[in-house]
């Protein structure tokens, strides 16, 4: 810790000692710098983002296909990935798709997906909420943030 100084006395100070100047933090008033070898200071600047990156949670979005006619039994399963897919921190994007003349009754593809985000409403929020889009009709739940 050497204190304030002028810019020219750390520039000397450094070059007599075969180090660099490096500016660590420019938005301090005055700057802060620290007399060391720079390339030491880019491998541990790299060192830290890449760690950073690493600890980043990564959230992807995964998809369950529905038709108007699924099973009850099969609606079960589904519901069951939903529930992994949230568990493991991922957004679920729930698609009914239409065919033919099952264009007609959109309710029934709506109760299903109700169905659904009544079934994993404890862990999920509802950040699209059913609606149709073309021929088939979309909702996107996503997992509620843990405190931890």
């Amino acid at each position: 810790m050497l204190g304030v100084m002028s810019t020219f006395d750390a520039r000397k100070l450094a070059q007599t000692s075969n180090l660099d100047l490096v500016e660590v933090n420019p938005k301090a008033a005055p700057p802060v710098c620290k007399v060391m070898d720079f390339g030491r200071f880019k491998y541990e600047e790299k060192k830290r983002a890449n760690d950073a990156k690493k600890r980043q949670v990564q959230q992807e979005l995964k998809e369950i296909k529905l038709r108007p006619k699924t099973d009850d039994h099969d609606l079960d399963f589904k519901i069951k990935h939903v529930k992994r897919f949230l568990d493991d921190g991922n957004k679920v994007k729930l698609t009914v798709r239409f065919r033919g003349r099952e264009i007609t009754h959109p309710e029934t593809a709506q109760r299903q997906l109700e169905h659904i985000v009544h079934a994993v409403r404890d862990e999920a929020l509802i950040e699209v909420a059913p609606r149709m889009d073309g021929r088939t009709m979309v909702a996107i739940v996503a997992p509620k943030v843990r405190k931890g």
